[in-house]
């Protein structure tokens, strides 16, 4: 019989325990059980704090932090980390797509951009950018050829931008891709490009020789 009233009130606490008393009000909080983090110690904006020997949350800025944004006119300006359009946004001053690259172009930014490609643009574009990659085996056959003329003429800047900010069912790169990166990768893709469009006259006279 014992068994049974430890039963019954396991019954009751638990019934209480999930329904709670309906329609009463109290001025106490609410015990939690499990409260999963969801009230934590914290500081308050310019509030004080025995922590730091000047007293203060609010800790000053870390020496060589450099600005980011605008001036508070709107204006570029270049003491701010980003406020070269072309750099960052691939346009111009009058919001055109730029065209051409506004960093240099050598042969790391081109590594890195293959780097890059391949992890990815590949599965997509394939390895040679003609949109037979790994994703075209199973439905994706909307994924166009780098090679095409249109996009071989297109604006280094407008592909910038569908890098960062995605275009029809391509997912955006900006979270995943520094704009130092996206730049790399769209130098590459030009290496591509002209790789697969390069006639004997692109070949230097001294290494025409070593063509097979």
């Amino acid at each position: 019989m014992r068994y049974a009233y430890y039963t019954l009130l396991f019954v009751v606490v638990l019934t209480v325990s999930v329904m709670g008393f309906r329609g009463l009000r109290s001025t106490q909080p609410p015990i939690e059980v499990f409260p999963d983090m969801d009230r934590q110690a914290r500081y308050k904006p310019q509030a004080e704090s025995k922590f730091f020997a000047d007293g203060r949350t609010d800790r000053p800025t870390p020496a060589g932090t450099v600005p980011r944004g605008r001036s508070e006119t709107g204006a570029a300006d270049e003491t701010y980390l980003r406020a070269d359009d072309a750099r960052f946004q691939g346009k111009a001053a009058d919001g055109a797509f730029v065209r051409g690259f506004p960093v240099e172009v050598n042969h790391a930014l081109i590594n890195r951009g293959r780097d890059r490609y391949q992890i990815y643009c590949a599965p997509c574009h394939g390895a040679l950018g003609d949109g037979q990659g790994i994703t075209k085996r199973y439905g994706m056959v909307a994924t166009p050829t780098f090679h095409d003329d249109r996009i071989r003429q297109m604006p280094e800047g407008e592909i910038f931008n569908t890098i960062t900010h995605g275009k029809n069912t391509m997912m955006p790169y900006g979270d995943k891709l520094t704009p130092d990166e996206r730049w790399a990768v769209i130098s590459y893709v030009r290496a591509l490009q002209r790789a697969q469009h390069a006639s004997i006259n692109d070949v230097p006279l001294e290494h025409r020789g070593e063509l097979k």
